[in-house]
């Protein structure tokens, strides 16, 4: 089953096709780069989620069970960003600016 594409990645595809620097292969140092980009994104990934996971905890040990469902969608929110976020960075090295 294949999941649908966010139009972030429709755009990227669409710009990919259209940008004839993609077929050139990286460079050492774009690759180190884009290790550190992961590195840098997994690592504010966690944060947030470790944060957040406090925050879930406490208002479910309080019973405030209508903050479970709004701290839920923060979390899936902000992992969305920071993976969109991540991902513009990396084209960004990917075409050498």
């Amino acid at each position: 089953m294949n999941a649908m594409k966010s139009a972030y990645e429709l755009a990227m595809e669409r710009l990919s096709k259209s940008d004839p620097n993609t077929d050139k292969p990286l460079s050492a140092e774009q690759k180190a780069r884009l290790g550190d980009i992961d590195s840098l994104y997994k690592g504010k990934i966690a944060e947030r989620e470790i944060f957040l996971k406090k925050q879930l905890n406490e208002v479910m040990a309080d019973g405030k069970y209508e903050e479970i469902e709004k701290i839920t969608k923060q979390m899936a929110g902000e992992r969305a960003r920071l993976e969109e976020e991540r991902e513009e960075e990396k084209e960004r090295v990917r075409r050498g600016k």
